[in-house]
């Protein structure tokens, strides 16, 4: 049943979004599904918003090439600078896909998309492991959308601006969540 609803929660919300920014960090992390390694593949953008989502089995050219026509699809548009580690997959599917696109690999430019998958570990643990790729990437689809619905940048924004967005917020939940 939840597995169902989530993913409709998600698609509404995710047609009231405003827009990402133009420059991607994007970073992988490995997860566990049933013993077996998989490839977490996340794009944040500059203001921390995570853009997508997207599991693999491999974590090669092929498997950047694959998740980089996912998000060029799905973000319909290029991005004006994209950073990335320096996985020499991301070289490729970077030239073969969006040369235009300035792409940033160094030392420490890839920070901010690490701290993305901390909400990621959370769940990961109090689900007691994920079960299948499917699951996975069905709640993590819709997790990265609601976390960027409440995902405010408290630090940013004076304490009014803050509590309109925090009812804004609240206010598309609530539209998305109605039946």
């Amino acid at each position: 049943m939840v597995q169902q609803i989530w993913p409709r929660f998600a698609r509404k919300l995710r047609r009231n979004h405003q827009g990402f920014g133009d420059t991607f960090f994007i970073d992988e992390v490995f997860v566990k599904i049933q013993g077996k390694q998989h490839f977490l593949w996340r794009v944040v953008d500059q203001d921390g918003e995570v853009v997508d989502v997207f599991l693999q089995r491999r974590r090669d050219a092929w498997a950047a090439k694959r998740f980089f026509r996912r998000l060029l699809k799905k973000h319909k548009g290029e991005p004006r600078k994209i950073v990335t580690g320096k996985l020499r997959s991301y070289g490729v599917a970077h030239r073969e896909l969006i040369p235009e696109a300035m792409h940033d690999t160094s030392q420490y430019a890839n920070n901010r998309a690490e701290p993305s998958h901390e909400p990621t570990r959370v769940r990961e643990r109090g689900l007691r492991k994920f079960k299948s790729m499917k699951q996975v990437q069905r709640f993590l689809g819709a997790h990265a959308v609601v976390y960027n619905l409440f995902n405010l940048g408290r630090h940013l924004v004076s304490a009014e601006n803050y509590r309109y967005f925090r009812l804004r917020a609240f206010a598309s939940w609530k539209c998305a969540t109605a039946m």
